[in-house]
């Protein structure tokens, strides 16, 4: 007699869509946790990247190939500070219990492929890895949630890991080097006014301190743009060891090619452009009426043309006011002095291998004062250098003579070019390498560069190809623009992985 209301209670679907909704709130609720992990784990993940990326680029930034490269690129590695909010590890990511470090001389093409080119070796040490330790997530809300669905429960264990390396760059510079004394220790902060003779070193026998040699120019490193474009043998070395600017594009510090110090059709002449002399190869107009080739605008350099007035005996404009390939000492002027030690044999070394001055030039500067301006200058006597000297004499001259009633003015005369360099003219950058630790001895390739140097020089390059100049800095540190000295050494830190 009932049937008929269970019948009606089992059509009735009163309520139904509260029954659907209760099992869809509940899947609703496991996504919402699920989605609260996966956000943790990802912030947790994008913090470990950051941090791995701070301390690839830090320690990067050290590998400069020197001898103690890997011990400041883990030091710098232990400053970086950072934190992790969600791992089961210490919240804070600092020193070598959060990552490690790994060392290596170079980088495969395409990066899908695994790094294995590892190295311990400072001079081979060109990128770091940095791998920080893992750290696990948990699934808090998805745990509960994996408890009403029966599934595993997922926890994130996450980690990171970077890759970054350092290039060093020297732009529009000549391309030069030298052989530094000390085992390669030896910096241009600590010898600023310290002179140093740089002679050519030659093929076979083992190069010493002082010897210099160049830079492989081949085309690759030529601006394009600059005045050696499309030269090549000895026109192409006499630009890029004469020319004022926009000379060659970027070498490498972590390593150069290098070239014998005697080579076919180099003079001293290449040098001396710079104190206004045009001999040799470098007389033609081509040279001398050029301002890519223009002088310094002090040229006080103890030389003046021959007496019979013949120059150089090309005829082409100022001839007579030229130093010939013979020039006469000035009966009444003399150079900027070399360091005292020089000349009474007490420099760095012994016999010819003494070449590296200690920056003492007191009697040799109260010898040039005077000779070229009859005595004391009282208003230079709180300066040091002769590179700082040379810019107080362009100063104190304007428009004028540097010196008067003397043999030379100290102002070019020879050049045909309307206008003289700036001051850096007489600066040439030169890169310093360890040549005992490299058996250099003569031709090269890939040695690296301890630092690049800054020399000025003194005086004018003798036909020995002797080079005297004073230290006064390292490219690195030296910017360019007024009282700058050209040339621009870029540390360029970047991450690859």
């Amino acid at each position: 007699m009932r049937y008929p209301v269970f019948l009606a209670f089992a059509r009735n679907e009163a309520g139904t869509v509260l029954v659907f909704w209760g099992l869809v709130l509940g899947v609703v609720l496991g996504f919402v946790a699920l989605s609260f992990d996966l956000g943790r784990a990802s912030i947790t993940r994008s913090e470990l990247q950051s941090f791995a990326d701070s301390v690839a680029l830090a320690a990067a930034g050290e590998l400069d190939g020197n001898d103690d490269a890997l011990d400041r690129a883990a030091e710098a590695a232990t400053l970086i500070l950072d934190s992790q909010s969600f791992g089961n590890t210490d919240r804070t990511l600092s020193g070598d219990v959060s990552y490690t470090l790994t060392y290596y001389a170079s980088l495969p093409d395409e990066d899908t492929t695994a790094v294995s080119d590892e190295t311990t070796d400072p001079a081979d040490a060109a990128f770091v890895r940095v791998q920080v330790t893992p750290t696990v997530v948990e699934s808090t809300f998805g745990a509960a949630f994996a408890a009403l669905t029966g599934q595993a429960r997922r926890d994130y264990q996450l980690g990171a890991s970077a890759v970054a390396g350092l290039s060093i760059y020297a732009c529009d510079v000549q391309p030069m080097m030298f052989c530094l004394p000390n085992g390669g220790d030896y910096r241009a902060e600590d010898n600023i006014g310290n002179m140093v003779q740089l002679r050519a070193g030659g093929p076979n026998a083992a190069w010493a301190p002082g010897d210099f040699g160049f830079l492989d120019p081949r085309e690759v490193f030529v601006n394009e743009s600059g005045p050696c474009a499309g030269l090549t043998g000895a026109p192409l070395l006499r630009c890029l060891l004469g020319a004022v600017d926009n000379i060659t594009k970027c070498f490498s510090q972590r390593g150069v090619d290098i070239e014998p110090g005697q080579k076919a059709g180099l003079e001293n002449s290449i040098f001396n452009i710079r104190f206004d002399i045009y001999n040799q190869n470098m007389s033609s107009p081509q040279y001398r009426n050029n301002p890519n080739y223009a002088p310094a605008p002090n040229v006080i350099k103890g030389l003046v043309p021959t007496s019979n007035g013949n120059g150089n005996g090309n005829g082409n404009g100022n001839a007579n006011q030229c130093i010939s390939n013979n020039p006469t000492v000035s009966p009444d002027t003399v150079p900027l002095p070399r360091d005292t030690c020089f000349y009474t044999g007490g420099c760095a070394g012994v016999g010819a291998g003494a070449r590296f001055g200690d920056g003492d030039w007191t009697a040799g500067r109260s010898n040039y004062e005077t000779v070229n301006y009859g005595g004391p200058v009282a208003s230079r006597n709180g300066i040091s250098t002769r590179y700082d000297y040379y810019l107080a004499e362009i100063a104190a001259a304007g428009a004028g003579p540097i010196l008067t009633g003397r043999a030379e003015t100290g102002l070019p005369v020879c050049s045909g070019s309307a206008t003289s360099a700036p001051p850096d003219r007489r600066v040439i950058t030169v890169a310093g390498i360890d040549c005992e630790a490299n058996n250099i001895r003569g031709a090269a390739s890939n040695v690296p560069v301890k630092e690049f140097f800054k020399v000025f020089l003194t005086e004018p390059v003798g036909e020995d190809m002797s080079i005297w100049g004073e230290i006064i800095g390292s490219a690195s540190e030296i910017g360019t623009g007024a009282g700058g000295t050209g040339g621009l050494v870029r540390d360029v830190v970047q991450l690859y992985r």
